[in-house]
């Protein structure tokens, strides 16, 4: 099994992933994240491994379910949005059975803190260059920025890719309003959450790091009693 977390609050770990880590022999995930369920991997043999390593977390996993054993690997959020599902399906092929269970994303967690923002077409962009040519994000934020999408930004900043943030927002800026409302969510239903609502002129002004989820709108959202909302559409 590959089994979503959600965003790190027990209360939004979904009934369906408490049941697969309990029946499972083998718990296999990043440290990290494992932290978060320690008290729910007591009698586990646990598997801990460090970024960077998800191939071979997913071939151990993939290895012990063929000797029989009960395997969930786990991922922050949902498994299946920049988590461990694809690659852990990609090694298994038909040599065991594989089930993803879905857990409350980044973006949904985010979107919940800062009012309802999804609430219209939007497009989930990771910044992290690791995996992705750093040319094909930009085409990406453009051509969001040009369907007028919200945009959701994952991966914003880290400590050795500083200035993406700052580009992302400058290739929003050639199609949006600098008056857009941006939200900037950091550990999101994590505990210690902290949310920010300003604009996309005003965003670099605040903290932002790879625990940050930022949310820019599109050219309808707003801000209303202290929430951003995006209308849907509905005559109100």
């Amino acid at each position: 099994m590959v089994v979503g977390l959600g965003p790190g609050n027990r209360d939004l770990l979904a009934p369906a992933a408490l049941e697969a880590l309990k029946i499972s022999d083998v718990i296999i995930g990043y440290k990290t994240y494992l932290d978060l369920i320690e008290d729910l991997t007591e009698g586990k043999e646990v598997i801990s491994s460090g970024m960077r390593k998800e191939i071979d977390r997913a071939q151990l996993a993939v290895d012990l379910a063929q000797q029989g054993r009960t395997v969930s690997v786990i991922s922050s959020g949902d498994p299946g949005v920049y988590g461990m599902a694809g690659i852990v399906l990609e090694l298994a092929g038909d040599s065991v059975d594989v089930e993803v269970v879905p857990g409350v994303t980044a973006a949904t967690a985010a979107a919940a803190a800062l009012g309802a923002p999804l609430m219209h077409d939007f497009a989930v962009i990771s910044l992290s260059d690791l995996l992705t040519p750093w040319v094909k994000i930009m085409n990406r934020l453009e051509a969001a920025g040009l369907g007028d999408f919200i945009v959701v930004l994952y991966n914003p900043k880290s400590h050795g890719r500083q200035t993406h943030i700052e580009s992302a927002r400058e290739i929003l800026l050639w199609h949006k309003n600098p008056e857009t409302p941006v939200g900037i969510v950091r550990c999101a239903k994590r505990g210690l959450e902290s949310v920010v609502i300003t604009t996309l002129r005003d965003m670099l002004k605040e903290e932002i790091d790879m625990l940050t989820t930022v949310i820019v709108g599109n050219s309808q959202t707003k801000v209303e009693n202290g929430k951003m909302v995006t209308p849907r559409g509905y005559k109100v």
